[in-house]
């Protein structure tokens, strides 16, 4: 297995010092492994697509503003 090393604040660390019988390895693992799967699937459905990256960015920031404004209503 590669290692990787990862920067994290120190308010960060202090939290997950608190709990250190919990392998924070395993968990960052486990996370980078679920967003592989998203991206994945994403580039699945995508494919074949003709939406541009630009598309998809004014589509996100729509989404994006709607959702702000329905949450601070």
């Amino acid at each position: 297995m590669v290692n990787m090393t990862l920067s994290i604040p120190p308010e960060l660390h202090k939290e997950l010092m608190i709990h250190s019988e919990i392998r924070w390895s395993e968990v960052a693992r486990q996370a980078f492994e679920k967003k592989i799967k998203e991206l994945h699937w994403m580039d699945e459905l995508l494919k074949g697509s003709e939406i541009s990256q630009e598309d998809v960015e004014k589509i996100g920031k729509k989404v994006k503003t709607g959702l702000r404004k329905r949450y601070y209503e």
